[in-house]
């Protein structure tokens, strides 16, 4: 079974952050909003993955708490960010969980590394990580399969990789053009998952990690091979001419907050615009 919350995060001025366990409760915005965010809990009653945590330790320990959920033995990043400081080790602390990255993510503090094609499970829930760099050489895309249903999996967790109606930026941890280069291969290793694998982001319209995303929160590889441009462009050339062009502006603070990222800066130090 798997949880879906949206994090919404209010400005400086506003101070005003929600976790929404629903989409009905979702809907458009009522205050100034710093960003909108998933994270995600893989869950067997009340033992959790987590993954993608977002900046406020408070506030997912609050969704953890309406959730039910006790014990958290995995807190996972699929990359480490350049629009947020993380409170991922921070959980990871509180819970006595392992904190999991890429093997060869280039931080300063120990931390469970899995390769590609490495396999994390809770119960009969398997996850198998895929190494797609391109938005960061970090970066992990990880597949799900529930072996109660069938053993081809379910869905895809992408961060910003793949998200609905855009791939990632390259440019905010390498230079664009490389950035490029190694998203066009990431791209078409999901692009090589069955049609019917649901595809959920780390984020959407609002982001700044994309130039056209989707409001719609959850898409399939099959209609975003169809319907996303970038993702279903199979000529390299043409790929990184494409995502070159067009960058989105920077992230306030980007360099600083990818640096906080990699040598785990606390949360507090990092203050809101």
């Amino acid at each position: 079974m798997y949880e879906v919350a949206a994090l919404r995060y209010g400005t400086r001025q506003t101070r005003k952050s929600e976790c929404y366990l629903d989409w009905d409760s979702y809907g458009e915005p009522d205050q100034e909003i710093a960003m909108d965010y998933f994270f995600w809990v893989l869950r067997k009653g009340d033992t959790a993955i987590v993954v993608d945590t977002g900046p406020e330790p408070d506030l997912v320990d609050g969704c953890l708490s309406r959730l039910g959920i006790g014990s958290v033995p995995l807190v996972v990043l699929t990359h480490l960010h350049a629009d947020h400081v993380s409170s991922a080790r921070d959980l990871a602390a509180a819970t006595g969980a392992k904190y999991v990255l890429f093997k060869d993510a280039k931080v300063t503090f120990p931390f469970h590394g899995v390769g590609d094609g490495d396999l994390l499970e809770l119960g009969n829930v398997a996850i198998t990580a895929l190494h797609t760099p391109g938005h960061t050489p970090e970066h992990l895309a990880l597949v799900v399969t529930d072996r109660t249903r069938g053993s081809e999996p379910w869905f895809v967790l992408t961060g910003h990789t793949l998200m609905v109606g855009d791939l990632g930026r390259t440019e905010l941890a390498t230079s664009a053009e490389t950035g490029a280069h190694a998203l066009f291969e990431s791209a078409a290793r999901l692009r090589a998952l069955p049609d019917h694998v649901e595809v959920w982001p780390g984020a959407f319209a609002g982001s700044v990690c994309g130039r056209r995303l989707s409001g719609k929160p959850s898409s399939t590889i099959g209609f975003e091979r169809r319907f996303n441009r970038a993702f279903a462009i199979e000529d390299r050339e043409a790929f990184v001419q494409m995502m070159i062009t067009d960058i989105p502006a920077r992230p306030d603070r980007a360099d600083e907050i990818r640096t906080a990222n990699l040598h785990a800066v606390r949360v507090a130090t990092v203050v809101r615009r």
